[in-house]
């Protein structure tokens, strides 16, 4: 699926992020990059189907899984056409703007990162969260301090406020927790671990790590898991 030339195409391309050299190297990122990450993204389908029949790994090159190598450079000072790096994003079939619970992978010249969780979601959505973490406070302790995923993921990431926020208690128990802006966890893999033949299985286990944590995302939005 993943060789040494995935990483290889990846690092020349961070080295030689114009149109120019794109175009002259396009044959060799549909052959290294393109196409084995299609294949990884097949290769998760009935994978995230055991997890949930609700995360959806579309293999379209437009409107899938995958996210886009061409960069949107209209309002960026760092006017590099390409994301030196594949992305997909495993959501919830009922997706929503501003933000949907879900399966998020990288990688890029030097491995992978695995994520998992709801990024930057709108307030509306932090805020429901926020209840439902204040409203069932040992599911939320449950969800995040489950064994098999601190071993995985570790202590969630992404923004939180410096102070608790408004309508909230200061002194609540979990009030670190109710400063989060995101609601996410990572982990980063070395590229040894991307070229080996059971990486989708590892990514699919892996994911499956944060089940009680995206089953809470998904209870606080609403939404079946």
């Amino acid at each position: 699926m993943f060789t040494r030339r995935t990483f290889k195409f990846l690092a020349d391309l961070d080295e030689n992020n114009h149109r120019d050299w794109f175009q002259a190297n396009k044959a060799r990122y549909e052959k290294d990059s393109l196409e084995p990450f299609l294949e990884f993204i097949r290769a998760m389908q009935p994978r995230l189907e055991k997890i949930s029949p609700h995360i959806l790994a579309s293999d379209k090159k437009v409107g899938g899984a995958m996210m886009r190598l061409n960069r949107d450079v209209r309002f960026s000072k760092d006017k590099r056409p390409y994301s030196p790096r594949l992305g997909a994003r495993f959501l919830h079939a009922r997706a929503s703007k501003g933000g949907t619970p879900g399966y998020f992978i990288r990688i890029e010249k030097t491995g992978c990162t695995l994520g998992t969780g709801i990024w930057q979601p709108d307030t509306r959505f932090v805020a429901q969260i926020r209840d439902h973490i204040v409203a069932h406070p040992k599911a939320w302790k449950s969800a995040t301090g489950a064994k098999a995923f601190r071993t995985t993921f570790g202590e969630l990431g992404g923004d939180r406020l410096k102070r608790p926020p408004r309508g909230y208690d200061a002194d609540h128990p979990l009030v670190e927790d109710l400063k989060r802006k995101d609601f996410v966890a990572f982990c980063d893999w070395k590229s040894t671990s991307v070229t080996k033949a059971d990486f989708p299985a590892a990514v699919a286990k892996a994911y499956a790590s944060s089940n009680k944590f995206m089953a809470f995302l998904c209870d606080a939005l609403d939404l079946p898991f």
